[in-house]
């Protein structure tokens, strides 16, 4: 399979070159150039998660990765998780499962797309023998995840830029507690969205990409959106085979929109009949309010207690507009223009409409945040993060209108994550998994930076290995 860019460079790129460079040329993101070459159609509802990652992959690695090789990273890349089963699927009641993402390494949903990456990664640039500077932007839980799939990695050095005082103290030390000669955390004085911001001039700079062999671990890597299809295809299947029911729905805690995205090719590229995709999100609405009146309009950044979705540029929302346009890289260029010098964009409402076939959305307050987590708690004796919170509460909103039908809300943090907001509802810290118990405790090692492109261009020219 080849990629293309959803602006106007149609360079193709194999999955390799696409897993490596991350960022196309023009500052588009990269997508299959065409989907209608395959049966995009899984069928067979009775095998393990690792065997459906397979089948889905498979479709879009081409000849980058022989069959055998692919199972071997994506067995690699599973084998250490708390659970067997990769994702846990949990009924709460006839309308409600609880599909739990965070049995990985770093507790958090991004694990099961960023092990895959890192092994990818380490695969492709010893046969190449390369060695690729890894930079990311982090609300919270990639950066930590990145991290841990790639640290000691004699391929590869990470930097991480992570929003100062925007992230949970666990999340924090899950990244700068890691003692690795080739990981590197910046704490930028500003929001996400100026840290991802940053990233995506860092890949633009030309004279930066002639000095380092540059990678991106974000989600606007197509491979991290490629793998996170896998848990749709495999909870949906579960729960159709479990209660025969047709209408199945997500309900998606989101910030970036990568993860909304994977789930929206699980519904319109695998023709897997999710019902509807509940794009859930806090008081940083802009999704939900692109959802309700087609228009995408920036507003400033509020920090919530669910901080990993305090985003107001929803990067992944771009592989959408290419999708609803016909693929239009033209049309894109025009969208993306028009929101970095006015701060919106505007869809034709035929565009819009085909958003409908497929999404719903709720904005959830933090009083509401909060009474998710306690009503879980008292009604099934479950311990949720915020986040799952959000999706939750989206999720009885939907269901208030659609009582028939049954929701799987993805929960995509361990609450240890964040046991400050829990305990200041619960009562209680939630319990730590095995090897975290003394994480707050360790000596931390991360540089604070200002809002500056060239600080941060120069710091990672001083400190990367490879050029």
């Amino acid at each position: 399979m080849n990629y293309t860019s959803t602006r106007e460079d149609k360079e193709l790129l194999n999955f390799k070159q696409v897993t490596l460079k991350g960022l196309a040329s023009d500052g588009g993101l990269y997508v299959p150039e065409n989907w209608k070459k395959f049966n995009l159609k899984l069928t067979n509802t009775n095998i393990t998660f690792e065997k459906t990652a397979y089948e889905i992959i498979k479709y879009f690695v081409g000849k980058s990765l022989d069959n055998q090789l692919l199972k071997k990273i994506i067995n690699r890349s599973y084998k250490s998780f708390r659970n067997n089963e990769v994702t846990t699927l949990k009924q709460l009641d006839k309308n409600n499962y609880i599909l739990e993402l965070y049995h990985g390494p770093t507790l958090a949903f991004k694990d099961i797309a960023l092990q895959f990456l890192g092994n990818a990664f380490e695969v492709f640039l010893k046969s190449e023998k390369k060695k690729l500077t890894i930079i990311g932007a982090t609300s919270g839980d990639t950066g930590s995840a990145a991290i841990d799939a790639v640290k000691n990695n004699k391929f590869s050095d990470i930097f991480i830029l992570h929003p100062y005082k925007r992230v949970s103290d666990f999340q924090r030390k899950q990244m700068t507690t890691v003692n690795s000669n080739n990981v590197f955390n910046i704490a930028l004085k500003g929001t996400f969205d100026d840290c991802q911001d940053i990233i995506k001039r860092l890949f633009r700079d030309n004279e930066l990409n002639q000095r380092l062999n540059l990678g991106s671990i974000n989600s606007i890597n197509w491979t991290r959106i490629m793998a996170q299809i896998t848990y749709y295809i495999y909870a949906y299947n579960k729960v159709k085979k479990e209660t025969g029911c047709s209408n199945i729905s997500f309900s998606i805690p989101t910030g970036n929109f990568g993860d909304a995205y994977a789930g929206y090719i699980a519904k319109e590229k695998f023709n897997i009949p999710i019902k509807r995709l509940i794009v859930a999100t806090n008081k940083n609405n802009i999704l939900d309010r692109f959802f309700r009146t087609g228009i995408y309009k920036k507003d400033k950044v509020f920090a919530t207690m669910s901080p990993s979705m305090d985003i107001q540029i929803a990067s992944n929302f771009e592989r959408l507009l290419y999708d609803i346009t016909n693929e239009s890289g033209e049309k894109v260029s025009e969208f993306m223009n028009s929101f970095k010098e006015k701060g919106v964009i505007k869809v034709e409402k035929k565009h819009y409409e085909r958003t409908k076939e497929s999404f719903v959305s709720f904005s959830v307050n933090e009083a509401d945040t909060k009474k998710s987590i306690s009503n879980t708690y008292n009604k099934f004796n479950m311990v949720i993060d915020p986040h799952t919170a959000v999706g939750l509460e989206a999720s009885g909103k939907y269901l208030d209108e659609y009582p028939n039908d049954i929701v799987v809300t993805l929960a995509t943090a361990h609450p240890s994550k964040f046991s400050q907001s829990v305990n200041s509802i619960l009562g209680f810290d939630p319990n730590l998994p095995f090897g975290y118990k003394n994480i707050l405790n360790l000596n931390e090692n991360y540089q604070v930076i200002n809002k500056s492109y060239d600080l941060v261009k120069n710091y990672i020219l001083k400190n990367a290995t490879n050029i």
